[in-house]
């Protein structure tokens, strides 16, 4: 009757559990399990982690974007005509069109930002905030409405950023260069002061003419202008060539002390950073660098705004309000009369929003197309292929140097040889003369001598005495 129990190993098949037994990290793992008719039931669905799962997916997306980034940066270097020397013709080209799109793109997106701050500083009692502003001029003008002025701040900006960002370049190697090393390291940032000075100087020439039609766009209820063209002739029709340039010189008030901020502050801010992060500049990948640059930039804006904003309202004022023939002086203490010194401070938190994000996003756009074209990131240490090239420079010099010590030695000893040889040439022929002398013992054999002096080529023969 043994038959009708059931035996200890089909107890254990019966109330085993369903998902199985875990071999120990001690246990034997290799050992073979018992030999039964009944199998355990395996796991239907397995451990699954979205969180592993989606941080695979974006390595797997940021290896394919690298990947393609490399190609395209190879592809557009090959098309330049091969690797690009730093501060080569090439270099500043490609600095002047990484400039032109950082600016001419960044400024664009915040056309709606100021928009509100151009009619704010016109009239202060226009809007009371940002949304409320937005709100209004989306039911009187609709979408397009508060889009107002892209068009000439496209192609204003992206002429002066273009002008910026090339020249500014072009200026710092040549103002480092006329310095000397050990002086552009001292007076660094007097360095990035004059050299950004010098090149918005430049900038806001090709800025001012779009700069003008863009105010007057915004800041009319509706927009008197229908584009940037329509805007240029309107102008000029009514007021010449010189009514596009009637704000240029509040217009450098406004950008030249933003821009020596802007650049100065960024380089400082950049390397500052650097020099607290655990590493050198060249261990962190392309975008940790270019998240650095945001930062740097975003940090340096604020400081732009509070610097140029004074200006900025001047500007809006002057070419919304003056009159023509007005004096530029006149202008400008009528206008302050009217608003006053906190007059010139209105719109100052929409601005600094608006000028921290756009300055972050333009040093962000700039060096990721430097390293776009194999150009190093704006800021911070010098990469060690520059100090390579500096050292051998050095040399060369040492080696020029020596080269012509020699051959000024070279030169004195052959002057001396020279001239031993005449003074024992001169010593032989006076050695003549006396031994003469003193075979004669004639008066005419002194005469002799004299005309040994004199003309060393003949000598008489001397005359018998009587």
């Amino acid at each position: 009757m043994s038959f009708l129990y059931p035996r200890q190993d089909t107890l254990k098949g019966c109330f085993a559990s369903p998902f199985g037994s875990r071999p120990s990290k001690a246990a034997d793992t290799t050992a073979m399990a018992k030999p039964t008719r009944y199998q355990a039931r395996p796991e239907f669905y397995g451990a699954f982690s979205t969180v592993d799962d989606v941080k695979g997916k974006a390595k797997q997306l940021s290896a394919e974007a690298t990947a393609e980034f490399e190609k395209a940066s190879a592809k557009a270097q090959s098309a330049a005509g091969g690797k690009i020397e730093l501060y080569s013709g090439k270099y500043y080209a490609a600095c002047t069109v990484g400039g032109l799109m950082a600016c001419g793109l960044t400024h664009t997106a915040v056309t709606p930002l100021d928009l509100v701050k151009v009619r704010r500083q016109i009239d202060s009692k226009l809007y009371r905030g940002n949304f409320q502003a937005w709100g209004m001029i989306f039911r009187k003008e609709g979408l397009r409405g508060i889009m107002t002025g892209w068009g000439p701040t496209f192609w204003g900006y992206s002429a002066q950023g273009a002008c910026k960002y090339g020249f500014y370049e072009y200026f710092k190697k040549t103002y480092a260069d006329l310095a000397g090393p050990d002086n552009a390291k001292k007076y660094q940032t007097i360095l990035f002061l004059s050299a950004s000075a010098s090149a918005e100087f430049l900038a806001d020439i090709a800025l001012c003419p779009f700069e003008a039609v863009k105010v007057r766009m915004q800041g009319g209820i509706p927009s008197p202008y229908k584009g940037t063209l329509d805007g240029i002739s309107k102008v000029t029709a009514k007021e010449g060539w010189g009514g596009l340039y009637k704000g240029l010189y509040p217009l450098w008030g406004r950008q030249i002390p933003y821009t020596m901020m802007k650049f100065a502050s960024f380089e400082t801010i950049v390397e500052m950073m650097y020099a607290r992060l655990p590493g050198q500049k060249s261990d962190y990948s392309k975008a940790a660098q270019t998240g650095v640059s945001f930062v740097s930039g975003y940090l340096a804006g604020i400081l732009c705004a509070i610097v140029s904003h004074p200006a900025d309202v001047m500007v809006s004022k002057l070419n919304a309000n003056r009159a023509q023939g007005e004096a530029f002086g006149a202008a400008m203490g009528r206008i302050y009369k009217d608003i006053g010194f906190s007059g010139l401070w209105n719109g100052l938190p929409v601005r600094i929003v608006m000028i921290g994000t756009l300055t972050g996003l333009q040093w962000m756009i700039y060096d990721y197309f430097k390293i776009f074209m194999g150009f190093p990131t704006t800021g911070g240490a010098a990469p060690p292929a520059e100090k390579k090239k500096k050292k051998k420079k050095k040399k060369k010099k040492k080696k020029k140097k020596k080269k012509k010590k020699k051959k000024k030695k070279k030169k004195k000893k052959k002057k001396k040889k020279k001239k031993k040889k005449k003074k024992k040439k001169k010593k032989t022929r006076v050695g003549m003369g006396k031994a003469l002398e003193q075979k004669t013992g004639s008066v005419d054999v002194i005469d002799l001598n004299d005309t040994l002096n004199t003309n060393q080529s003949t000598i008489p023969k001397p005359r018998s005495p009587i």
